[in-house]
Formats: C-alpha cells, structure tokens, sequence
C-alpha cells in the first residue's frame, strides 16, 4: 500500500511563504492523481490543489479559489514527492494540510476536490498564518 508523510508545515507571519512536502512511499505513476487539502478547526475538509494526468505526458493542476494565485502544486522528479508552494499566506489558510492519492484517475476542473475520491491519506502538518 501507498504511505503518504506530509512535512514543511509550520508558522508564519501573514504575507510569508512555506512549502509544504508529501513523499510517498513508492514512485507515483503518472496516471495517479494527488491532491492537497486542509481542515481548520471545527470546519468541513476543503480540497486545496491537485496535480493530475493530463493529455500525452503532461500534467494538469487545479486549485481552490481562495488560493489560485499564490499556491502552486508540483511533482518532484523523484516521482515519490509532491510538493506545496504557498506564497503571500493569509490567516484564513491556517488548518492541517493532508496529501492525499487517487489510484489511476484523472481529475477535472469541477470534479476533483471530493475528499471521498482519495484512497490514501497522510496525517497531516499544521500550518498557521498569523495576521
């Protein structure tokens, strides 16, 4: 099975950056998707971004609104990590950030931030924004 461990979380000062990191236990085929989300406190799981196949060799990548712009989803060339650039962050993007796989699908711009499509989770790193 897939282990995913979520690093790079921490605390900041809003307007500062952090970049967060999954490593998965295996190298990631490219027909897997993984997406980042995050819980605040006593708040619903919301999808953050997703790098995703897209058509041929190239990947898609979609985010939540409140972080396109600043946020920037990759995939390391080891193809065991997955990584996280966010930039100018705001007090509202505190909450723990999960990594999370979905075996062998794709994902789509309307479609892809449904907790209940990722099979495997991390535990988890808390980022906090203080304004």
């Amino acid at each position: 099975q897939y282990q995913l461990v979520e690093s790079g979380g921490g605390s900041v000062q809003a307007g500062g950056s952090l970049t967060l990191t999954c490593k998965v236990s295996r190298a990631i085929p490219v027909i897997h998707s993984i997406a980042w989300f995050r819980q605040a406190p006593e708040k619903e799981r919301e999808g953050v971004a997703v790098i995703t196949p897209g058509d041929g060799q190239s990947f898609d990548s979609y985010y939540a609104d409140s972080v396109n712009g600043r946020f920037t989803i990759s995939r390391d060339r080891s193809k065991t990590t997955v990584s996280l650039l966010m930039n100018d962050l705001k007090p509202e993007d505190t909450g723990e950030y999960y990594c999370a796989l979905a075996l062998g699908a794709r994902m789509f711009s309307h479609s892809w931030a449904r907790a209940v499509l990722y099979g495997y989770w991390g535990q988890g790193t808390q980022v906090t924004v203080s304004s």
